[in-house]
């Protein structure tokens, strides 16, 4: 797309024109765009609560900055600490084969977590962590602006949905957040621990890929 055909050059070369035509008291505010990795550089070196000073890394997200799909896990575990990425571990190796069996890969979806940092010994989330990197996971998704959200696990569940139940209860049902339809099904940390969750969260992603494709 040229310059000249970018809507927000658009809207700006439109609003210089009224000035031109009804004076200087019309104001022509800058038109800012600010993309995914400004905004992680921006808030990286975070220290709003304990985990800033514990982390190794902070563990942003990654994948595609315009996905239709957004996976939101908990928080990051040892291995995405040391690695400063989301889902890099056994769980995100067993997510990657999820992906592909979906016909997706990595860098066609975008991955994250509630925290961007690691609650030491991979501890649920304290409510006050969740309250206050909320506001980051909030802007990201309303910058990818997705067609789907899917919530890995309770913790992401509960904390984007307005009710607080079992996965059991809030899987297999559309929810909604904000204006995004969300989905919930098991972490897959879960899934190694209980391999029993394996054919419901496959029932589960065979509807994301339906949800995704339109069908």
């Amino acid at each position: 797309m040229t310059e000249s055909a970018h809507p927000e050059a658009l809207l700006r070369r439109y609003l210089l024109q009224v000035r031109e035509m009804y004076g200087e008291g019309v104001y022509v505010e800058p038109v800012q765009s600010v993309s995914l990795r400004e905004f992680e550089a921006d808030i990286c070196h975070c220290q709003r609560c304990p985990l800033g000073g514990t982390r190794t890394r902070f563990v942003f997200g990654v994948g595609d900055p315009h996905a239709d799909l957004v996976l939101v896990g908990e928080a990051p575990g040892r291995e995405e600490d040391l690695q400063g990425e989301p889902f890099v571990g056994k769980a995100g190796g067993l997510l990657n084969r999820i992906l592909a069996a979906i016909h997706l890969s990595r860098d066609q979806v975008y991955i994250c977590n509630v925290l961007k940092c690691r609650p030491p010994k991979n501890r649920t989330p304290a409510s006050q962590e969740v309250d206050t990197c909320f506001p980051y996971l909030e802007r990201q998704i309303d910058m990818i602006r997705p067609r789907l959200i899917v919530t890995l696990g309770a913790t992401a569940a509960n904390v984007l949905l307005p009710v607080k139940d079992s996965l059991v209860r809030l899987r297999s049902k559309m929810w909604k957040w904000k204006s995004y339809d969300v989905v919930v099904t098991y972490h897959p940390a879960a899934l190694l621990r209980n391999p029993r969750l394996k054919r419901p969260a496959w029932e589960d992603f065979q509807w994301i890929e339906r949800l995704i494709r339109g069908e």
